[in-house]
Parts: C-alpha cells; structure tokens; sequence
C-alpha cells in the first residue's frame, strides 16, 4: 500500500508543479496565445518579463518531475502482469523527458535570443528571428508537442489498457483515461495545423 501512496502524492504534487506555473506564464507572459504572435512581439515580451518570466518556465519545465517518478513506479508495480507495461514505461519516460527538454529552451535560449533581438541592430534582429523559429520548431513542436504529447498519449493508453485488465478502478475512470487520451490526440493533431 506504501507504494500506491506514493504514486499518489507524487501524482498530484507533479500536477500542481505544472499547473501553478502554467497559471502564472497565462498571467504574465499570455501563454499560449502569445506563440500565435510574431516573433519579434514574443521575444520582446520575454525580454521585458526578465529573470521573474526565465524562473517561471524553469519551474513549468522542472516541476513537473514528480510525475516522471509515479510513472516508473506505475511501470514497476504492475509490468510483472502485462508485457507491454515495461515499453508504456519507456514511452512515458521518453515522452516526459522530451517534454521537459523543449520547455526547457524558455530556459536557457530564448533569454538569450531575446536579448540580442532587442538589443541587436537589424541584421542581428533577422539572425536572431530565424534562430527563434528554428529552435522553437524543434524543441516546441518536433520535442516538446510532437514526440513527447505522442509518446505520453500511447503511455496513458497503455497503462489505462493494463489498469482496465486489472480491474483496479472502476469502468467510468477507466473510460476516462481512454477519453482523455482521443481528447489529447485531437489536440495534437489540431496543434499542429
């Protein structure tokens, strides 16, 4: 029963750490509606947030981990059963990484492409508004939205299979780890267009 705790506490302190974050960056840097902007507005906004706006996206890229853990601890507990737990687990821990990984460029590039588009003269500006596109393309939509959504979808649909098998909840939740999986997949496929 110690085990099943843990993942509980470690699932909910994991929600939190994503949600707080996430709240605050809606608040004070308008994401995500910011990204349907042009470059120039997003890195002048993240310029203007400072280090109060780079600490943010740490902590929405960090605080999160708690989940990494109950998803190997989920993995552990029940992969004697099933033999495609052991591969759910991988693929979570894959899809969460990965995750983590593309929001972590708010972190440690952005900053610094920010500064040099409002600082830079328009050369500068031009370099920097490439650099932007290409990095957020691939640690935003390639990383971050593509892989790690999809690996985390296929985790989710694979350990609700192994919970449904197992009958440890009842059918309405299970449905609900289903459902929420199409609704994810749904916008994946839209976040993309």
């Amino acid at each position: 029963m110690k085990t099943e705790k843990t993942i509980g506490i470690l699932l909910i302190v994991g929600v939190i750490g994503i949600f707080v974050p996430y709240t605050i960056l809606t608040m004070i840097f308008e994401y995500p509606t910011i990204l349907r902007q042009d470059t120039g507005t997003i890195l002048i906004k993240f310029y203007n947030g400072g280090n109060p706006l780079i600490w943010t996206w740490w902590a929405f890229a960090i605080l999160g981990l708690p989940i990494l853990e109950a998803c190997i601890l989920i993995g552990q507990k029940i992969e004697s059963k099933f033999y495609f737990v052991r591969l759910a687990t991988i693929l979570g821990v894959i899809g969460l990484m990965v995750q983590v990984l593309g929001l972590l460029r708010w972190t440690f590039v952005v900053p610094v492409l920010a500064k040099d588009f409002v600082l830079g003269n328009e050369m500068t500006k031009e370099a920097v508004t490439v650099a932007f596109k290409v990095v957020h393309q691939y640690g935003g939509i390639i990383l971050g939205e593509h892989i790690g959504q999809l690996f985390t979808i296929a985790w989710t649909v694979m350990i609700t299979s192994a919970f449904e098998k197992l009958k440890l909840f009842p059918k309405w939740i299970i449905w609900l780890g289903y459902a929420a999986s199409i609704i994810y997949l749904h916008k994946q496929s839209y976040s993309q267009q």
